[in-house]
């Protein structure tokens, strides 16, 4: 019995040191990396979510139109402004965060991020006085050529924060007297959209500090026919909608803004009937001089309601090109959209409904549609 024990003891051990001779060596230990993406396209989008049902987890989204899939994500905090920089390589988005969650300490800050890998690269915390609202461009805004970013401030005391996003330090604070939003011009000039209908503009100096002031004349009626805020980049200023249809178009280049003569969307059997409505009330092709604009049937106090027809514009010349319906298309009503700035543009179109639509600029042909790509999506900003 005990010689066939040493035996099964024998063979146990010859086995047990076959398999260890035979096993393969352990495998390399791990490094996390961080994917560059692809240069960029002008036929990428950055998709703002607000996430209306769970809002203090906004995102912004990176997609491909030509590919059709998302290259990316951006997380943000509670009620998100955002913008690019203007060489595309940013992205700054000013949130505010708070230790509990929904409620404990209050932090605004902003945070920027390389487009290229879609990582935070540093921070600027800001007073906590950061204006929550609707997306748009005039929330969080560049100089044209990047020196200074602006962060709308409301307490409900209005002002603006003067940054330098390349030192990550805030240099100061500007009173705007009531006025809101940062409507950057030139390197040293912001206007402000006052409730009088008047553009109050503030130029500052190098180091980014008060050195002038100037009120232009009202350029609107906020009691009559106010404007939406979000205004849409033209080749020398921004274009601004009326709740009713009218287009002002205005020149910031130079020390004063001008302004040039509004114009209407519609012809008079459709004043009263149709009108925009949106968060993104408008998208222009620059250099082609189109105008994309959601439009719907309704009356007062529907100027948040989406549009169920694209209408189509010659920027120049006023006159309307085409009307799109988004019915036949199996889409819901459009609340954000975006046209790409190259030869051969896209528009961007998000719905209601958390659909991302992406069109043929030109002839509104439908290119895809993808159903599920956010719960609010609230603003499209082209790279």
């Amino acid at each position: 019995m005990r010689s066939t024990q040493l035996f099964c003891l024998a063979l146990s051990c010859t086995l047990l040191a076959a398999l260890a001779l035979a096993a393969p060596p352990p495998l390399p230990v791990e490094h996390l990396t961080v994917e560059r993406l692809p240069a960029r396209s002008p036929h990428w989008i950055y998709l703002y979510d607000e996430v209306f049902d769970n809002e203090i987890d906004a995102r912004v989204y990176l997609y491909d139109g030509d590919s059709n899939r998302r290259l990316g994500q951006i997380n943000a905090g509670f009620y998100t402004s955002l913008n690019l920089s203007p060489d595309g390589a940013t992205t700054a988005v000013a949130a505010t965060y708070f230790a509990r969650g929904t409620h404990g300490a209050r932090t605004d800050v902003v945070e920027f991020t390389d487009n290229s890998t879609l990582e935070v690269t540093h921070e600027i915390v800001l007073p906590s006085k950061r204006a929550e609202a609707g997306p748009g461009l005039f929330n969080l805004a560049y100089s044209t050529d990047g020196r200074f970013l602006y962060a709308a401030y409301l307490t409900p005391a209005a002002s603006f924060g003067v940054l330098d996003p390349g030192a990550g330090t805030v240099l100061g604070e500007i009173d705007t007297a009531g006025c809101v939003l940062v409507i950057p011009s030139g390197r040293y000039r912001v206007s402000s959209l006052c409730e009088s209908g008047r553009l109050l503009t503030v130029t500052l100096d190098p180091q980014g500090h008060e050195a002038s002031r100037a009120m232009s004349e009202p350029f609107f009626d906020a009691d009559s026919d106010p404007v939406f805020v979000q205004g849409v980049p033209t080749n020398s200023g921004y274009l601004f909608l009326s709740f009713l249809g009218q287009v002002h178009d205005i020149d910031f280049s130079a020390a004063e803004p001008h302004f040039a003569a509004p114009w209407s969307l519609l012809a008079a059997g459709e004043q009263g009937h149709w009108r925009p409505g949106a968060y993104q009330v408008a998208a222009l092709h620059k250099s082609l001089g189109r105008l994309y604009v959601p439009m719907h049937e309704g009356g007062e106090g529907t100027h948040k309601d989406g549009g169920t027809e694209i209408w189509v514009y010659d920027f120049a010349t006023h006159q309307r090109l085409a009307r799109w319906p988004m019915k036949p298309q199996g889409l819901s009503r459009v609340i954000a959209l975006q046209v790409s700035q190259d030869p051969a543009p896209i528009l961007f179109v998000a719905t209601e409904n958390g659909e991302l639509a992406v069109f043929d600029a030109l002839t509104g042909r439908v290119r895809h549609i993808e159903k599920h790509a956010a719960q609010s999506p609230w603003m499209l900003l082209n790279p």
